[in-house]
């Protein structure tokens, strides 16, 4: 590589000798004339991550890409004495070994020094090295040190299979299931030159942008020595799936998307489990991550890792992350539903709209949201029809808290209790969607505002329960809310907050985050979790038997 460097200055200083640039005076006349800095536009790249100019010889040059017109080189030049500077550039082709530069031009630099051309007509495939030298009327400066880059404007290719899915045939797992999909790239070379190879996939059951040629966004995955990559992905729909792949190559170009549609059929026997979002029949835990997705970690997972993640663009919000919003889900619409998950109600502190997102993608929440409406619909303490307490909103902007209650209406349908102006309001029996759920304000003393609401769910005789953290001391409370025998609830626990106190020492600083996604253990009785200061997820069965699982994400 030396012996090269050396004939590039020949080469280079030919070019000079035709333009009548030799002619310069020596160093200390020239008015410390020099260039300051070099890059070319986009910065080749070596690998995911990597960039360099490798404007020396030991480095390997970087991949430019696709460009329109051809890259961009710059040059910062300057100079001790005023006039105006120019910068000439020259290339040669590395692959061809000629000492003759492929490309020689001046262009003018800026108030600041700066200078830029575009180099057309390289050949894809090639590897170039560059040069520039400052110019200052007849002055010319010694050359900056040589910078290389490899030439990549071929598209690479990508195919897609799945042994579980397949895009002809019979699918070996159910909608809502998961099955392992292999993407194979190909980036061809060129006769005579060389190919960046395949960097990472990107995929989406959506349509797939415009690529900027990263491999860093969410839907992203690098690929293997073997140029392929294969990801677990959950099928989203009963019937035609669509999912859309690129492959990405090293230089950054996109290859066109890859659209791989198969049938994914659906389960005769599907799971039905209140606090089951994903459908594997497993009620599921549902946190942010550090990063503001989405985490589903099943009730009875070993560990923190989670079966699903939601990406937080999804979060129905201006700062597009789940981490502020207050987020409920224990049941579905009954007879208006498939599959049987539950729905989510998602709301942020202080808005005005309650989010119904209606699960009908196995939690993979890619549809569009819809809104629960507020009900007009008032009852009585025995359900009877009633008017509305005067206290009672006309919109979600007062709710301070909200819990999925369970299936106090029967069946599947979901139910909240909302925390408002101090007191518990029920909300059921009816479609959210509509707005035909009634409503009952359940307390009226106003003093549950300094408590941490937990819903259970129902236990195995289908009894109900309200659980709250008190907030200045820790203690929990547990408040019965039995099945009578004619299919109501009776609420009179409620009446009193102090009450029923079964275990301390959960408080705020300790465990920031308390939560119950009904019975993980298997016992027929609901079960405690809890988020540690330290974003540890800690479960119990019932509220003692604490058990570390670890670190969250």
């Amino acid at each position: 590589m030396r012996h090269a460097y050396v004939r590039r200055l020949g080469g280079a200083a030919a070019i000079a000798v035709a333009a009548g640039l030799l002619a310069a005076p020596p160093a200390s006349a020239d008015g410390g004339l020099r260039v300051t800095g070099t890059t070319a536009s986009p910065q080749p790249r070596v690998s995911v991550g990597v960039r360099t100019d490798a404007c020396d010889e030991d480095a390997t040059p970087g991949w430019i890409g696709q460009t329109g017109d051809g890259p961009v080189l710059n040059a910062t030049v300057a100079s001790d004495t005023s006039g105006a500077l120019s910068a000439r550039f020259a290339v040669w082709d590395r692959t061809t070994g000629s000492d003759t530069a492929v490309f020689s031009g001046v262009t003018t630099a800026d108030f600041a020094g700066r200078a830029r051309i575009t180099v057309p007509g390289l050949v894809d495939g090639h590897s170039y090295t560059w040069q520039v030298r400052a110019l200052q009327g007849h002055h010319v400066s010694a050359p900056a040190p040589d910078c290389h880059f490899r030439l990549d404007t071929t598209r690479p290719s990508v195919t897609v299979s799945s042994p579980e899915f397949p895009a002809s045939g019979k699918a070996t797992k159910y909608a809502g299931q998961v099955g392992s999909f292999t993407f194979t790239g190909a980036d061809a070379a060129p006769a005579g030159g060389e190919a960046s190879k395949v960097a990472c996939y990107v995929y989406s059951f959506q349509m797939l942008g415009v690529s900027d040629g990263s491999c860093t966004g969410w839907n992203t995955v690098p690929a293997g020595p073997d140029g392929t990559a294969t990801v677990q992905l959950k099928a989203l729909n009963w019937g035609t799936n669509i999912l859309n792949v690129q492959a990405i190559d090293t230089a950054g170009n996109a290859s066109w998307s890859t659209s791989y549609t198969f049938y994914a059929p659906s389960d005769p026997n599907p799971p039905s489990t209140l606090g089951d979002v994903d459908g594997d029949g497993t009620a599921d835990i549902l946190l942010p991550d550090a990063q503001g997705n989405l985490q589903y970690i099943s009730v009875n997972a070993p560990g923190t890792t989670p079966n699903w993640t939601v990406p937080a663009r999804y979060a129905p919000n201006q700062e597009r992350s789940w981490t502020p919003l207050q987020i409920a889900h224990r049941g579905w619409q009954q007879g208006d539903h498939a599959p049987s998950s539950d729905d989510l109600f998602i709301h942020e502190p202080g808005g005005g709209a309650l989010n119904l997102y209606r699960n009908f993608d196995y939690g993979g929440l890619q549809g569009s949201m819809t809104t629960a409406r507020r009900s007009t619909s008032c009852q009585d303490s025995t359900g009877a029809p009633a008017t509305c307490p005067a206290d009672y909103a006309s919109d979600w902007s007062k709710v301070d808290q909200l819990v999925a209650f369970g299936p106090v209406s029967g069946g599947s349908n979901p139910s909240l209790i909302t925390l408002e102006g101090g007191n518990l309001w029920l909300h059921s029996g009816g479609n959210f969607s509509y707005g035909w759920q009634k409503v009952r304000k359940l307390t009226t003393a106003g003093d549950w505002n300094g408590y941490d609401l937990v819903a259970p769910g129902p236990d195995a005789a289908g009894n109900l329960a309200l659980w709250a953290r008190e907030r200045a001391t820790g203690d929990l409370h547990a408040y019965p809310v039995p099945k009578k025998a004619d299919g109501t609830y009776d609420f009179t626990a409620l009446a009193d907050p102090k009450a029923n106190v079964v275990a301390s020492g959960f408080t705020v600083d300790a465990y920031p985050t308390l939560g119950s996604s009904g019975d993980a253990d298997g016992d027929g009785k609901p079960d405690l979790w809890a988020v540690t200061a330290d974003r540890h997820l800690v479960t119990y069965s019932g509220w003692s038997d604490r058990n570390d699982l670890g670190a969250l994400r």
